[in-house]
């Protein structure tokens, strides 16, 4: 089933044109890699999908490449931000004075997950940059729904803890489309690949089926 289609959609910011002409079907169940030089759109165009899934009211996460973290507050808490918005003022304000137990039981499974447990009530302010990426992970991972999207999600954690985020990923939703610079974790994990450049998209083809040298002309100076 169609999950999202652009046909010949010119997408960018206020008046500034950043990919152009864009033709697109997502499908469920789908797990897509962006691939491209940086400034080849791929944020612009994961921050596009992103507001016309939400606009049509599907469940979705997302994982931005600034972490929209807050930095004094505890992993704990940045996490539980994923549902804000599913508990009243009061509820949420008494688990910010003092984490309420059924909030810290739902969420310390997800850090022992990607390895962040032992983080759990350590300020963000004092995590590493790879932290900081599992704990906006562990965020959309608590948020929960059918469909992730992540802008450059993975780019600050060793390839062994990739691995672990990405498996975990994909177990937890349905459908996931990511922007990567890891070309062979784009290729390990996910089924098709998306290929960016000159504010387009030049390849569309399923992850078996791409060639190292059309990969490579993505990022040909």
């Amino acid at each position: 089933m169609t999950l999202l289609s652009l046909a010949g959609e010119t997408i960018g910011w206020k008046e500034h044109d950043v990919l152009v002409g864009v033709d697109l079907s997502i499908q469920e169940g789908e797990t897509i890699a962006f691939l491209g030089r940086s400034g080849s759109g791929k944020s612009t165009l994961i921050t596009h999908l992103y507001r016309r899934l939400i606009a049509a009211g599907r469940a979705t996460a997302l994982v931005p490449q600034d972490h929209a973290l807050v930095p004094p507050l505890s992993v704990f808490h940045n996490v539980y931000m994923g549902r804000l918005d599913r508990r009243s003022s009061l509820y949420n304000f008494a688990n910010l004075v003092r984490p309420l137990r059924r909030e810290v039981a739902a969420i310390r499974p997800i850090l022992a997950e990607i390895a962040l447990e032992p983080e759990m009530f350590r300020p963000v302010e004092r995590l590493s940059g790879g932290q900081k990426q599992r704990t906006a992970i562990a965020r959309a991972l608590f948020r929960g729904g059918d469909i992730l999207l992540g802008d450059e999600p993975i780019s600050a954690i060793d390839e062994k803890q990739s691995a672990v985020v990405l498996d975990t990923i994909r177990r937890r939703f349905s459908t996931v489309l990511l922007a990567l610079h890891d070309v062979d974790l784009a290729r390990a994990y996910c089924s098709r690949i998306i290929g960016l450049r000159g504010g387009r998209i030049v390849i569309d083809k399923p992850s078996g089926k791409i060639e190292r040298g059309e990969i490579e002309a993505l990022y040909a100076a």
